[in-house]
């Protein structure tokens, strides 16, 4: 379980983390047992959503609907991130200057983080790992932009971060700049749905964009991880009424 200590360090490390979680106040989560994803819902009237809430996320992206509803553009600038081991992942914070652009809308880079094993699905089928790159736009939406991670070829980019990443509770840095755009394909259809934030206090406040083909990195890299954090993924919810869009 992680104590109060690990829930404010990484949420100091990261701003909108903190505003995303409340967590100053908030209670102690986890992936497992007494405060695990079944009763986040009730730790915190905060996290009322996390049990109450009609679009939450992960899901399976099965049914998927074919749209055209325009690329996604990455704007992101490579940078020498902070890399964070806050208690629940590993997290490179961002600095400003680093975009993305969803159906008009233009969302900042905040930071980008992994999960083990992927957090979503596609027709119930889960990878190694998933990274999600979190952005924050207007009227307190956020876009997030997921990747499938596979073990196979060498990702220089989750290389260095995992080299950097502290084995305990902390920050250190990156030596060089990494590009981010390393870290999602070069080309794939794009799955896009309305979704939620999948830690508490699982706001239903996210634009999903969730890549269909997957990255390959380093099975040395991905067991580095497993050591940190074996498993720190949330169930898949329930689409309800909710569509599934794919496209380019």
């Amino acid at each position: 379980m992680v104590d109060r200590r690990a829930v404010l360090l990484g949420l100091l490390s990261c701003p909108v983390c903190a505003s995303l979680a409340r967590a100053a106040g908030g209670p102690p989560w986890s992936y497992e047992g007494a405060d695990g994803p079944a009763q986040w819902g009730d730790l915190d009237p905060g996290f009322k959503a996390c049990a109450a809430g009609s679009q939450q996320s992960p899901i399976d992206l099965k049914g998927a609907i074919k749209a055209d509803f325009g690329h996604l553009e990455l704007d992101w600038k490579p940078q020498a991130y902070t890399v964070v081991n806050n208690g629940h992942t590993v997290q490179a914070n961002a600095k400003p200057g680093s975009f993305a652009r969803v159906a008009g809308e233009t969302y900042a880079l905040r930071q980008f983080h992994f999960h083990m094993p992927s957090e979503h699905a596609i027709n119930g089928a889960r990878t190694a790992m998933e990274v999600h790159f979190v952005h924050a736009g207007p009227g307190g939406r956020y876009a997030v932009v997921g990747a499938f991670m596979k073990s196979g070829a060498t990702n220089a980019a989750f290389g260095a971060v995992m080299a950097a990443a502290p084995r305990t509770l902390g920050e250190g840095a990156l030596r060089r700049p990494i590009d981010p755009r390393q870290l999602v394909p070069a080309k794939s259809d794009v799955y896009r749905y309305a979704g939620s934030l999948t830690t508490p206090p699982c706001s239903e406040v996210v634009d999903w964009n969730v890549y269909a083909r997957s990255i390959e990195v380093a099975a040395g890299d991905i067991a580095a991880f497993h050591a940190l954090y074996p498993m720190n993924a949330r169930p898949l919810q329930p689409l309800n009424r909710r569509f599934v869009l794919i496209g380019h």
